[in-house]
């Protein structure tokens, strides 16, 4: 089993920036590529950003090409979501997954998930 709580998340004017983190506890968090989702209200939950186990591989969302970056370290058991320059149209809740493995952006075994955490950005 691995638990994921994630935080970070919370209100913030459109342009400015908030970094997520997803801690990981259970079994060897290394072990497992992870995702960073998003779910805004009535919309169907969308990948933002993925990494591998070692974190040399990372790719994002078109949508936040440019403002958002993925990256983990695997010594404190945490991923983390550096959210630059936020628009009202990235408001949702945020998940983090823990997965099997990743192809760039596609996720495969997303066994492990986080109770999600809300970004709002006011326009």
């Amino acid at each position: 089993q691995v638990q994921l709580v994630e935080s970070g998340g919370g209100l913030v004017q459109a342009g400015g920036s908030l970094r997520l983190s997803c801690a990981a506890s259970g079994r060897t968090f290394s072990n497992y590529a992870m995702g960073w989702f998003r779910q805004a209200p009535g919309k169907e939950r969308a990948i933002v950003a993925t990494i591998n186990w070692s974190g040399s591989n990372t790719y994002v969302a078109d949508s936040v090409k440019g403002r958002f970056t993925i990256s983990r370290d695997n010594a404190k058991n945490t991923v983390y979501l550096q959210m630059n320059n936020l628009e009202p149209e990235d408001t949702a809740v945020y998940y983090c997954a823990a997965c099997n493995g990743v192809v760039r952006l596609s996720l495969i075994g997303c066994n492990y998930w986080g109770q999600g955490t809300q970004v709002t950005v006011s326009s």
